[in-house]
């Protein structure tokens, strides 16, 4: 008898499944497709759960299939930006040799960037002369806010930190710090918003943070309409053995990664735009980045881990000046972390700034 139970219970299985790839191709035509992305952002996957195979220090992993990710079932916000940025005002400080190299595009993807399998970076997604003489400068004040930090995970810590005396032992204690120097030492103000975000009830939920997280920019944008420059601070999520350290002025210090959302997925061997993400600063958002890192690179050696590239979008679509920015990962200490902001203040001085200090 429970021989037979089992043998129909198979059979209505294996039915179902039929009926679901039957049905599969009619459900993606219809726009269902959107329900099963997942956006796997460095540092949504739990710890332990990398696999640690052909994984060397600076490459990205993306895992999918876990409780963390955040499913894109909710159409974006999106903000207006009342300014867009020009060319040509501010020339950085880059040597020949590097900008010779830097237009190679086979040169550039492979030595700037990390491309997720489920999409593409075009030779025409970025002209390097284009991206590297955009104006991204501000006027300094601390009259009003300039930047804005946020943390869409802001439970995210790290490997010495004791959650239980509060969010400034995670990230958000990274955010202060960096809060702290942009207005110490460069004189811009900074919004620092430690809204929770990945909790529901109190329970930890990173599915639908960024759904949280953007309308709450939106409204803080709309408040304080003298912000300029978003950044949205995390911490990555690596393989317990590897770590991300570099020396800097003679102190450990966690290594920093620049994530672009290019709003594109690969389908049948082409890179197609993902019309429910729309993103109308892409290529700004793209241009911040890389100037950041090139800066970087001159001045900070192995600082910088190449740009990710998803094919999503996070909170980079409210203006041009956005930046996900993820430091170190669960297995650097915190001091590493903070030790990170003073020559990450430095590289966001350089860009926005005319005159750095």
């Amino acid at each position: 008898m429970e021989q037979k139970g089992a043998g129909r219970q198979l059979g209505l299985s294996l039915f179902g499944l039929f009926v679901f790839l039957l049905f599969l191709p009619f459900f993606l035509q219809m726009g269902g497709g959107r329900w099963l992305l997942a956006e796997v952002l460095p540092g949504q996957v739990s710890h332990g759960e990398l696999s640690s195979q052909g994984l060397t220090t600076g490459q990205k992993v993306a895992e999918d299939g876990h409780d963390d990710v955040a499913v894109w079932g909710v159409k974006d916000v999106e903000f207006q930006q009342k300014d867009e940025i020009s060319s040509n005002q501010k020339s950085l400080h880059i040597t020949a040799d590097v900008l010779n190299k830097m237009k190679d595009f086979p040169y550039l993807k492979s030595t700037f960037y990390t491309v997720d399998s489920r999409t593409a970076l075009l030779e025409g997604d970025i002209n390097v002369d284009e991206a590297l003489s955009m104006d991204f400068s501000i006027k300094p004040t601390m009259k009003e806010p300039k930047i804005l930090i946020f943390h869409t995970h802001t439970h995210e810590d790290f490997a010495d930190s004791d959650m239980s005396k509060g969010l400034q032992e995670g990230i958000c204690g990274v955010g202060e710090e960096l809060k702290r120097i942009l207005e110490e030492d460069y004189g811009i103000s900074v919004l620092h918003d430690m809204t929770v975000y990945d909790s529901v009830n109190g329970s930890l939920k990173r599915e639908g943070a960024y759904e949280r997280s953007g309308p709450a920019v939106e409204e803080i944008l709309k408040k304080y309409p003298s912000i300029e420059v978003c950044i949205d601070l995390h911490r990555d999520g690596i393989a317990e053995n590897l770590r991300l350290v570099t020396n800097i002025d003679g102190k450990s210090t966690a290594q920093v990664m620049f994530v672009n959302g290019i709003c594109r997925l690969n389908k049948d061997g082409h890179a197609e735009p993902v019309s429910w993400l729309e993103n109308k600063y892409i290529k700004q958002n793209l241009a911040f980045s890389l100037q950041m890192k090139t800066l970087a690179g001159q001045e900070y050696p192995d600082f910088i881990r190449r740009i990710y590239l998803n094919p999503y979008r996070f909170i980079l679509h409210y203006m041009p000046r956005s930046a996900l920015v993820e430091v170190g990962a669960q297995t650097n200490t915190k001091q590493e972390a903070i030790n990170a902001m003073k020559p990450l203040a430095k590289i966001l001085a350089d860009v926005l700034l005319k005159d750095t200090p």
